[in-house]
């Protein structure tokens, strides 16, 4: 199936341009099904393949994402709380199979022991235990909450095995094959961080970057972590992991929130976003009974600060590069070019889209669905050039990109600040699909390297809802959409002995949910984005975060 038509209509003049850059949605279809709990389905089943899934495709799509939103009477609050529920979908010789499994987390096994939410999580606070006197529940206020090991939102390697993590200390490694729980793995055992992101990078040698808080009476620090990619045939943990540098917050009591970081050739690039989380808040939840959720603020009268550290030293630049506040979950990629590094962001100017993410919002429909849509800031995508030779010598108050290939602009204002304004990496067609999130690229060939192509949802809804190709040669869009479908992130597999950036296949799990088991695997050409095939399965499916294409052997 050819994708739609993506020209953007300029008809009725000004207001309509303003009606399209403004996004503004009415009549939105409810998504209250794509977040209810799920049955697993831990034996594979095949697929009913419709069209063609290429044979050279041998490996599994792995994917993570809430399952499960109650015990018993209790529920959670927001759609980060679910229970992590992991699924496969194996692909050889052009058969699919299915199956899901729940993380088998001790939030899951304790909850599930007592048939209510006894762990809280990032927007639920648990109840107090019932077998508990007054006193008892009384002093349980005075604890430090415990970090949850509901690890819902990756899939992640770390010296070959596969983790699925969250965003505390503590992730479990799996099993690819089955699913399977194996082990439950605390980062604060090895380094000293208080947690990790769940998106790292991966150097060719099989080097693992991350990021990491940790936090003391003294407050917050920001760490780059390390982890070497050998291991000895006894040991499937992070032994050797270490903390490559330490940053100091610009307020070390109310550090930035980050939910990904950068990284070019010879930089991690942290970005340091006026989403802030209140430590004191923090570690005063259990007194006041309030959630991690609440202790999150967006603070638009700061900057933004990206923070560039050299992979092999561990120093951290002298030079800041500011730009005005921004909120931003997701990279696309940076790479290091004539003297500069490009930084390419999906980026919105408002950083309060967390809370839009209760399940009470989504759950609604009508014209309430629609208002909550309408209040959120679109995601687009960016570029800053961040100029990495800054000198004594260099002019003030004058544009330092000297690029003609890019609109962005970086001007240094003293001798350890410059100031950078973003490019847009899109044209205006872009504002019809609400913007773009979930980016990913061609990442074994091209992360960390000039690139074209880029992939990702369309958010004409509160989920995404179209599927998207940027090719930043002149910045036009493919498209690949079906009224009232919802694909997850795509996942490109090159093909065997590719040879341009864009030669394979786009995965992606769509989701129906005015269909009961109405979800199936989409496979697009990803040259033309065309549809090849689907492999449907007879499940139901909520709306999960992220994945990743593990090869067979």
């Amino acid at each position: 199936m050819s994708p739609v038509n993506n020209a953007v209509c300029a008809e009725d003049g000004n207001s309509k341009v303003k009606e399209v850059n403004s996004g503004a949605q009415k009549g939105l279809e409810t998504i209250a099904p794509l977040v209810c709990s799920a049955e697993e389905t831990p034996d594979p089943i095949p697929a009913k393949v419709q069209g063609i899934i290429p044979h050279w495709i041998n490996g599994s799509l792995l994917r993570n994402g809430p399952g499960k939103f109650e015990f018993g009477n209790t529920h959670y609050n927001h759609w980060f709380d679910g229970m992590a529920m992991l699924h496969q979908f194996k692909m050889e010789k052009g058969q699919v199979t299915y199956m899901s499994r729940f993380l088998h987390s001790d939030a899951y096994k304790k909850n599930s022991e007592r048939d209510r939410i006894v762990m809280s999580e990032f927007g639920t606070i648990s109840m107090p235990d019932p077998c508990k006197n007054l006193f008892q529940r009384f002093f349980s206020r005075f604890e430090i909450p415990k970090a949850t090991d509901n690890a819902n939102v990756s899939f992640v390697k770390y010296k070959g095995d596969y983790y699925v993590s969250t965003e505390t200390n503590l992730m479990h490694r799996v099993n690819p094959e089955n699913l399977e729980t194996l082990e439950q793995v605390d980062w604060s055992k090895f380094i000293a961080v208080n947690g990790a992101t769940a998106h790292p990078h991966y150097d060719p040698d099989g080097t693992t970057y991350n990021m990491g808080n940790s936090y003391g009476g003294t407050g917050a620090m920001y760490n780059i972590i390390s982890v070497p990619p050998e291991k000895s045939d006894a040991e499937n943990t992070l032994i050797g992991a270490k903390i490559l540098c330490s940053i100091q917050p610009a307020n070390k009591y109310q550090p930035s929130y980050y939910h990904s970081f950068a990284m070019s050739e010879n930089y991690v690039v942290f970005i340091e976003q006026p989403i802030k989380i209140d430590l004191l808040r923090i570690i005063t939840c259990n007194m006041r009974r309030t959630t991690f959720s609440e202790a999150i603020h967006w603070d638009p009268s700061l900057e933004t600060i990206f923070h560039l550290v050299d992979k092999r030293t561990g120093e951290v630049s002298p030079v800041q590069y500011h730009t005005k506040a921004l909120a931003t979950f997701h990279q696309i990629n940076a790479f290091e070019e004539d003297g500069f590094l490009m930084l390419d962001l999906c980026c919105s100017d408002d950083g309060q889209a967390i809370d839009n993410y209760c399940l009470q919002n989504l759950r609604k429909s009508g014209e309430a669905l629609d208002a909550v849509y309408n209040s959120m800031s679109r995601v687009l995508p960016r570029r800053y050039v961040l100029p990495l030779n800054v000198t004594n010598d260099m002019p003030t108050d004058q544009n330092l990109n000297t690029r003609p290939s890019s609109t962005a602009t970086c001007t240094k204002t003293c001798s350890t600040r410059v100031f950078c304004q973003h490019e847009d990496l899109h044209g205006d067609d872009l504002y019809q699909y609400g913007g773009l999130e979930f980016p990913h690229i061609n990442y074994e060939r091209y992360n960390t390297k000039p690139y074209r192509y880029f992939y990702g949802c369309g958010f004409r809804h509160i989920f995404g809802d179209t599927l998207l190709k940027m090719d930043l040669n002149d910045k036009t869009l493919k498209v690949w959409y079906h009224k009232g479908l919802f694909p997850s992130e795509p996942i490109f597999v090159p093909a065997p002995d590719a040879v341009e950036e864009d030669d394979g296949v786009i995965l992606s799990v769509i989701l129906s949910p005015s269909q009961d088991k109405g979800t199936f695997l989409l496979v697009l050409n990803a040259k033309t984005f065309e549809e090849l095939g689907r492999a449907n399965v007879p499940v139901n499916m909520p709306y999960g975060f992220h994945g990743t294409f593990n090869a067979s052997a």
